[in-house]
């Protein structure tokens, strides 16, 4: 009973509390990200480069084809285009952490001043 004792108490903490809300807060960020990249900024980057849509960009390594046995063997490609979206989207969601915690920082140092 002394385990179950110890999780419910972790688990009802404010601490854990605030971090499974930040969990889910952040996976909703994510798909709020993962859209701004793929929905607004990439399309017109695409355009100016002649119409390129990223998600399509690779270099095919071996073309699709059929076994002997009539199954479909998959084309093997490296699809740089995706790594580029993911790579936007990692700098957005990075950068947007960097401010959050620089201003609750600033935010923390100015309540320390006003209590002193």
């Amino acid at each position: 009973m002394g385990l179950l004792k110890e999780f419910r108490d972790f688990a009802v903490k404010g601490n854990a509390l605030d971090m499974a809300v930040g969990i889910v807060i952040g996976a909703a960020f994510n798909k709020i990200v993962t859209s701004l990249v793929n929905d607004i900024i990439m399309p017109p980057i695409g355009m100016l480069l002649g119409g390129v849509d990223f998600k399509n960009l690779q270099v095919t390594l071996k073309q699709a084809s059929t076994s002997a046995a009539g199954e479909v063997v998959p084309a093997v490609a490296v699809r740089y285009g995706l790594f580029i979206n993911t790579m936007i989207d990692f700098l957005i969601v990075a950068f947007t952490i960097f401010l959050v915690v620089k201003t609750i920082n600033r935010l923390s140092q100015m309540r320390t001043a006003n209590s002193q």
